[in-house]
């Protein structure tokens, strides 16, 4: 079992994450909206904050609508960078431009990090029903780190190389 960790938790994200705590992860959630009941119900923990969700995470996972929602989630106040301890992997599953996703990483990369870039294809019904594309750039022991998670949320999981996809 797993610490996982999981910020947006909206129609993409909410059953994201819900298929990774029915598999026995143990999942640490944080929306802007709230966590919802029926990630609570199933056992997720509530964080107070992106920060915090990295403190308790050994892997934190990030889905939100786009560029800024990233930057902010990771950067801003009580961000996931202020509560990574080296060895920690990020993952991006939102779609968001390529240029800041590769500053994104180096940021991530430099406080001993590593950061994959794993936008989705499928939408809500993919979503729900675990059959989510999901292409990923990064370092091949990142993807093998992470693949059981991917593995949980989509059927067709493809690396693309060491960088953004």
């Amino acid at each position: 079992m797993g610490k996982v960790g999981f910020i947006g938790l909206g129609i993409m994200g909410a059953p994201m994450a819900g298929h990774i705590i029915d598999a026995g992860n143990e999942l640490f959630a944080f929306d802007l909206g709230g966590v919802p009941t029926s990630l609570i119900d199933k056992g997720a923990t509530a964080c107070e904050s992106s920060k915090d969700v990295a403190q308790k995470a050994d892997i934190v996972i990030i889905m939100v609508p786009d560029t800024p929602h990233v930057q902010a989630a990771l950067f801003g106040e009580k961000g996931v960078a202020e509560g990574l301890s080296a060895g920690k992997i990020v993952v991006d599953m939102s779609s968001i431009s390529p240029i800041e996703t590769k500053q994104f990483a180096a940021k991530i990369n430099e406080l001993g990090c590593q950061y994959l870039d794993a936008p989705v294809s499928g939408g809500e019904v993919g979503a729900k029903a675990a059959t989510l594309t999901i292409m990923v750039g990064g370092t091949p022991e990142g993807f093998e780190a992470v693949k059981p998670l991917f593995d949980l949320m989509g059927k067709n999981i493809t690396r693309h190389g060491p960088g953004t996809v």
